[in-house]
Order: structure tokens, then sequence, then C-alpha cells
């Protein structure tokens, strides 16, 4: 160090409080404190060398108008990610993250969720990849190939994108991992993320980015859902305000004329989940937390608070009490009808317990912060009752039902389960005319208020198996796979019925709240379908 600079150099009081506190400075030696500064930036520059040559994406591949001569690095990295973060999730952390991984990686590969939807942002780069590769950009291609993506949100947040994910239909889709930011956090804890908000500092990001890129891929099952219900007579002629519905379930585009599903006289609703559809009781607790945390959002700052907050909500709202409080006509049995199809066959009614006043249609072995409802079946009951584990990609869902808290604080045994009712590909409730006007239902995380029919009106909610999308997890992966040779009930998987899929129409596949994606027509992309 020049002893000129050291000699002049003076302490402002204001730039105290910008030394980190591992600096002493010490009056018997005026280098010390700029010695240590050398230090942290040496190491800054090491961490930074480092994450540039395993995550860094240049900004040519991520802007179309950046020039590509000055910003291209020697070697293509080996784990190039995106970053998408809902900076209103996990209270103050979901900006803290956002400012952490910015700090970290190029800010243009890192997207706040509440400035810029996923969707075009996907659209934007995979296009201007395309663009690159087809001026014979070798980076590029490998950029794509290594490609992964990362989110952090809740439960509703990570659905957003592996909806929109899945509809571009890429011709090589990145895998995806999930950063818990939520209140369930059902997603991430499913593939060994974890369930509790994570650290914001620079190393908890920088140990995360590792476990992203020391992740192995993994497929999951996703679901289509349909919910349709006879137009009203008179009145408005919206049946539900469409801020009420779940983004999942297209909450501002009710299905177009001109699609199959369209019925004249009907309002139809579609979405898809990734980890749960449920109904009754449990979707009416969570209807009053988010209720709650719109009106009040200043007391649903932290994981702890809002999840003390919930289990107060569930003795608020008769969850403990359920005989006493809610009439059997409120019960799932009396409410709706509800038939299920195997892989490949005929309807069947399902019988529903009169007792159930909730029911749980799973994809993932985690529900209510990472609680498995359905449990592992014993050999009698797959032998007798054609059950089995909980798989994520074998194309049934898991259907189970509780009576009420009570019977639903057996799961917090080892071996407790919820009442399994069955396993499907399809599942069909029909509601008709009853004792009750409304219900309560829920997505991945997101509920709402059902209105029921009066008179001659039928409301049917239909889900169906739609696809599968890669997630990355970690060794701690608490999801099943049928592939997996480590699995102890592996077993081959069912053939898909080509002719089926091919009969559904393609606006069927439009998933999740990416309804607004479209690949200009004068922008030659065959390669994306």
């Amino acid at each position: 160090m020049n002893p000129n600079i050291a000699k002049s150099f003076t302490v402002d009081v204001r730039f105290l409080f910008l030394i980190p506190p591992n600096i002493c400075i010490r009056k018997d030696n005026p280098y010390t404190f700029l010695s240590q500064l050398e230090l942290m930036a040496d190491s800054e520059s090491v961490i930074s060398n480092n994450v540039h040559r395993d995550f860094y994406i240049p900004t040519y591949i991520l802007a179309p108008g950046a020039s590509s001569n000055s910003i291209r690095l020697p070697d293509v990295p080996t784990c190039p990610v995106l970053v998408f973060i809902n900076s209103k999730s996990g209270g103050q952390l979901g900006g803290e993250l956002l400012r952490t991984f910015r700090h970290l990686l190029n800010k243009y590969q890192v997207f706040d969720l509440g400035e810029e939807a996923p969707d075009s942002v996907l659209r934007r780069l995979y296009l201007n990849i395309e663009r690159l590769k087809s001026i014979g950009d070798q980076f590029a291609a490998e950029i794509e190939e290594r490609m992964r993506i990362i989110v952090a949100g809740g439960d509703g947040t990570a659905g957003w994108l592996l909806g929109v994910v899945s509809d571009l239909k890429l011709s090589q889709p990145p895998p995806i991992a999930t950063v818990p930011l939520g209140t369930g956090n059902n997603l991430p804890f499913a593939f060994g993320w974890g369930k509790k908000n994570p650290g914001t500092d620079l190393n908890s990001v920088i140990s995360f980015l590792k476990q992203v890129m020391n992740a192995k891929e993994m497929k999951m099952d996703s679901w289509h859902i349909l919910m349709r219900m006879r137009a009203p007579k008179g009145g408005s002629c919206d049946p539900i305000a469409p801020l009420e519905l779940p983004h999942s379930l297209h909450a501002f585009h009710r299905v177009s004329p001109s699609d199959e599903l369209n019925v004249e006289g009907f309002h139809t609703f579609r979405g898809g989940f990734w980890n749960y559809f449920s109904m009754g009781m449990d979707a009416q607790v969570s209807y009053a937390f988010h209720s709650e945390r719109k009106m009040n959002p200043d007391k649903f700052k932290n994981q702890l608070v809002n999840q003390s907050s919930y289990l107060k909500l569930g003795c608020t709202q008769g969850w403990f009490f359920a005989p006493l409080v809610h009439p059997s006509s409120r019960n799932i049995a009396q409410l709706t009808k509800v038939k299920i199809m195997k892989k490949q066959g005929e309807w069947q009614d399902l019988q529903i317990p009169p007792s159930v006043r909730s029911i749980v249609c799973l994809n993932l072995p985690s529900f209510s912060g990472g609680l498995n409802p359905w449990g592992t079946p014993n050999s009698n009951k797959r032998r007798y009752r054609d059950l089995t584990p909980p798989f994520v990609d074998d194309g049934l869902l898991e259907v189970v039902g509780f009576r009420d808290a009570w019977h639903g604080l057996v799961l917090l045994a080892p071996k407790g389960h919820g009442t399994r009712l069955a396993q499907a590909h399809r599942i069909r409730f029909e509601f008709h005319k009853g004792a009750a006007d409304h219900t309560f239902m829920r997505i991945d995380g997101e509920p709402w208020k059902q209105p029921l029919p009066e008179n001659d009106g039928t409301v049917v909610v239909e889900i169906s198996h739609l696809g599968q999308v890669k997630m990355l997890s970690t060794h701690d992966c608490r999801a099943k796979s049928i592939h997996d040779p480590s699995s102890q009930f592996n077993h081959e998987a069912d053939e898909v019925d080509s002719d089926e899929e091919n009969s559904v129409d393609e606006e069927r596949k439009k998933f999740g709240a990416a309804d607004t994606f479209k690949i200009p027509d004068e922008v030659d992309v065959s390669s994306l379908s």
C-alpha cells in the first residue's frame, strides 16, 4: 500500500457506520484499516469470480438489445440460473433476498415478480436465445441447455411460475428449485428445500446456489382443474368476483367460446395445480386467514406469527369443535356427489363417509406445512384396496378425508394418516341444491368462497391429469418417484393412451396464469413447440 495514501487517510465519522464489525482500527498501525479493506475486496473478488464462473448469465443473453462484444464470459457457466422473487412474500425477507441475489448475480437475471410477470420474462428470453442460436451463437445454446430456475415465494407464487414454464412447451424446459418464502411452503418442503424462511445474507444465498448446482432433476405431475356453473338468470354477470378466485383458475378469463369445454348457459373457468385441491373446513380456515391478512398486512410479516395466527383461526372457526358448531348438512357427503376414474377406465361413484368435513386431493406428500395425510399404506391395503405410496409422477392423486382438527392431529404421529378414500387419475365433484349456499375451496394455498347452486343450478369441479414438469430436489427430498430404483415400492409406469391425449383440444393444455403467453406469428421459433 502507498504510505502517502495511508498518512493522508482520515476517517469521516459518518463512514464509521459502514465499517464491518470484524475490522479493527488500531492507532499503533496506520495501515491496518486499509489493509483489511483490501483483504475484503480481494475476498469479494474471489466470491464474484466463483459466482460468475458457476451461475452468471451475460446481459446480451437476457436483453435483446445488448451488445455481445465486451460482456461475454470466457467459459459457459456451470449452472446459469434465472431467479424470480416475490418481494412481497415473507414480510421483509422477499425484498432482502432480491437485493442479495442482485448483488451477487447480473441484475438482469434476477426478477421481482411484483414488477414483471414470468411469462413476459421467459418469452423475451427464449425468443432472444432462438435469435442468437439462428446466427450461430453456441454460447447461447449451451446456456439454454444448462439453465435452471429459482423461484422464491409461497406455494401460490411457485405454482404460478410452474404453470408458465408448463405453458411454454420448451424443447428443453429448465428444472425448477423453490425457495420457502410463504406460510405453508409445501412445494419446497416436498423436494428437500425446507419449510422455514431462508437466510438472506450473502453466505446463505451462496450456499443455496451451490445446492441448486448439485440438485438432481425429478419429474412432477401437473393437474388440470375445470369449474363450471350455470350462468345466473339475472343480476351480476359474474357469479364470482374475479379477485376472489385464485390466479391459477384464470380469474380474469373464462374459457373462450371456441374452447371445447365451453357450454352454452354456463360460466366455465379452467386452471391447474401442483400440490393439492381441498374443500371444506380446512379451506374455510385458510380463507379466514387470508382475509385477515389482506385487511391487516402489517400483522403478518413473520412466519412464526403467521402460523400461530393460523392455529388460532382454526379454533375460532370451529375446526376443533366441528360436531358442535357445524351441522352435518354441511359435511362433504351432503354437499356433493364424487366420481373418480382410475388410470384408464370408467367413472365410478366414490362413497364419502358422512362424518367427513374436509376432503383433500393430494399430488405431493406435503400438506399444511409438511404433513403427509396419505402416509404409506401397508401390504394389506396395497393388496386388497389397490393403494400405493404417494408417488409424485404416477399420474394419480391421493384423495383423503378428515372429520375435524382432532382427526388432523393424528398426522403428527409417525404413521398417522387421514381417511384414505381413493387414488384417481380423474376426479369429478357435482354440486346440486342442498342445505348450504356456499362452501370453501383451496388450490395450493389460495382459498376462495364458492357459491353453491340455487334451485336447478349446478356446479361442477373436475380434475384431470395434465402433464409433468421438471423439479430440482436435494438429498432431503421427501417426494418419491416411481422411476427411482431406491424406492421400496418401485413399479413400472402405466402407458399413456395417446388417443385420449391427442383428442384434447390444444387450448386445454393452457395452464395456470400464463394465458397471456403467445409467440408472435412473424417469429420462426418452431423448436419451442
